[in-house]
């Protein structure tokens, strides 16, 4: 019987799936580098130490009945140590070295028949001009490891631009990514449980500033073929991979609806906060049924939702505009108990519930409510 659950990480997706696991009566202890840590804050217990102190990360097993993790950014040595020492972790590690590795990922999922965009490997300077030849510009280099919310990223619209990057780099392993015209990208978040059952939730569209998620629409504006086959997609590569937990997989949707995958993300993700707020079942308690061996909640959307973030300024660290933005009453506030703002930084987010369809003018709405907040 589980009674304990471990998380590696204390951010604010832990925070999440800590208090949905708080809600359905489970214990939690958290491991984080970070004194009083997001999800730190809510849980029973955190153990104060770094993802690759084995001793910490074998406590945090030993005193557990199961272990996940919030982002997959962790040593997976980390994981393997628990692994071998019989302790459960979800998802498992084969899980993390797929997902940890773009490389890997866009290799599995066109061995799963996922289209993705061209791309190539890039190990030496002399990479770069093979793949330029085969293609292409404009092209997006990447860190194979590592990056996340535009780091790491580089758009090259030249070989020069190209050298620049890799040099930037220093050393990295390096993935060159054909640069897709989308029209849209959408995000689909599914669980996996145990016994091989899935559920996906509504496509959602996700517009970037920056290379950060600014703001989220859901249900996504597409059709309903292109839903069905991004939650179709979606579903095959968690059953291939044998994800137990929560997921998201990013798509770039064409000109001509085709889909290709850009991402995936063993764990809850941004995209899918707005199911708080407006589903029976969230993605973080998604994620305890699946972990602990529960039954999985078909999700039903009860209305729409846009989710925008709120980012640090590096400006304050105290949030102003606040009354003004909860004077609408369609509008749900979620700050992640960080006390500093950095430039970029994810503080927080709101969910705009809006009962009717998801159009200019509840899109501006959106824009309009969030610009009532600065930092001071």
């Amino acid at each position: 019987m589980i009674r304990t659950i471990g998380v590696i990480g204390g951010g604010q997706l832990g925070r999440m799936f800590a208090l949905d696991a708080k809600r359905m009566g489970y214990d939690v202890i958290t491991l984080d580098p970070q004194e009083h840590s997001p999800c730190g804050q809510v849980a029973d217990e955190q153990i104060v130490a770094s993802y690759d102190d084995l001793a910490a990360i074998e406590d945090l097993g030993r005193r557990t009945d199961v272990v996940t993790y919030e982002f997959e950014n962790i040593a997976i040595a980390s994981v393997q140590h628990l692994e071998q020492k019989g302790y459960k972790v979800m998802p498992a590690s084969d899980v993390l070295r797929v997902t940890q590795n773009r490389l890997f990922e866009k290799r599995f999922a066109r061995e799963c028949g996922i289209p993705t965009a061209d791309f190539a490997e890039i190990d030496r300077v002399d990479d770069l001009a093979r793949a330029a030849a085969e293609i292409g510009f404009p092209a997006i280099l990447k860190t194979v490891r590592g990056g996340y919310d535009g780091k790491g990223q580089w758009r090259v619209e030249s070989l020069e631009a190209a050298h620049a990057a890799f040099a930037q780099a220093k050393g990295a392993q390096l993935i060159w990514e054909r640069m897709i015209p989308f029209v849209r990208e959408v995000s689909v978040i599914a669980t996996r449980g145990a016994d091989d059952s899935v559920v996906t939730y509504p496509v959602a569209e996700n517009t970037h500033e920056s290379g950060i998620l600014a703001m989220t629409i859901a249900p996504a504006r597409v059709s309903e073929d292109v839903s069905t086959r991004a939650r179709g997609m979606a579903s095959i590569l968690g059953r291939r991979l044998g994800i137990v937990g929560t997921y998201c997989v990013e798509f770039f949707v064409t000109a001509d609806d085709e889909l290709l995958m850009n991402e995936m993300a063993p764990r809850p993700h941004n995209s899918g906060h707005y199911t708080i707020d407006v589903t029976q079942c969230s993605q973080y308690e998604q994620h305890v049924r699946a972990i602990c061996g529960l039954p999985l909640a078909q999700p039903h959307l009860f209305a729409n939702a846009i989710m925008m973030n709120i980012l640090g300024e590096g400006k304050g660290d105290h949030l102003g505009g606040v009354e003004q933005l909860l004077a609408d009453p369609t509008i749900v506030l979620h700050m992640y108990g960080k006390h500093h703002a950095v430039a970029r930084r994810k503080m927080g987010h709101f969910t705009m519930v809006v009962n009717g369809p998801i159009d200019a003018p509840a899109i501006e709405r959106a824009r309009a409510a969030h610009a009532t907040l600065h930092w001071q």
